[in-house]
């Protein structure tokens, strides 16, 4: 089967994860908004492909929330690290019955082999669920725009490691709300949450900080 993350866990305030090398405790943190003009999500590294395709599910037009759930990484001989394991973009507040895989184009979860996933490559260590409306404009954005915005420089000390929040398109109030990729560097997969009527509970993108099930 392919991979599908134990999210009922990881979006868990207080959860608690371990391996050899050090524990994880996750914590919940709002970092505003996302607007979703044409109610499409894509999900991606927005520095480097913004011009990514939006899934095949989509929701409402309108405003939801986002969480990034951040990883409180202890080891035995080192300072606490935080980790961005997840973001999370809200639709309906409710408890997921179950998950599905985010696809875009014509992905075919048979295609997949056991374990493996569908994903967004991310390369600048930066990751965001967004409207296609907000990642157009930055698409034309020369390289010193995007960097004065979304570079290390730009990023505030906080809870959320990486967390940048910009609106991009001001009719419309299409925004970024950004974060760091956990590890950094990799292929991230989304998985959308549903109710047991069917409705979407949220996106999420699990960066893989945390172990899974021994």
């Amino acid at each position: 089967m392919p991979y599908t993350p134990d999210l009922d866990r990881l979006l868990t305030p207080g959860a608690r994860f371990a391996d050899a090398h050090a524990t994880y405790v996750m914590e919940a943190h709002p970092v505003g908004d996302v607007v979703l003009p044409t109610g499409r999500v894509v999900g991606c590294d927005p520095v480097v492909c913004p011009d990514d395709e939006p899934f095949t599910v989509g929701v409402a037009p309108g405003r939801y929330p986002a969480r990034a759930w951040v990883a409180v990484v202890r080891g035995e001989s080192t300072e606490a690290d935080r980790r961005v394991a997840a973001l999370e973009l809200v639709v309906h507040d409710e408890p997921a019955v179950r998950w599905e895989m985010a696809l875009v184009g014509d992905q075919d979860l048979t295609t997949l082999k056991p374990d493996a996933w569908f994903g967004y490559g991310v390369d600048t260590g930066t990751g965001t669920l967004a409207d296609p409306t907000a990642l157009a404009v930055l698409e034309n954005w020369d390289e010193d725009a995007v960097t004065a915005v979304f570079g290390v420089d730009a990023v505030s000390d906080g809870p959320v490691p990486g967390l940048v929040t910009a609106v991009l398109d001001e009719a419309t109030g299409a925004n970024l709300v950004t974060v760091w990729s956990g590890w950094g560097d990799g292929c991230y997969g989304t998985w959308i949450g549903r109710t047991a009527d069917g409705r979407v509970t949220s996106f999420v993108t699990d960066f893989m900080v945390v172990p899974g099930p021994a």
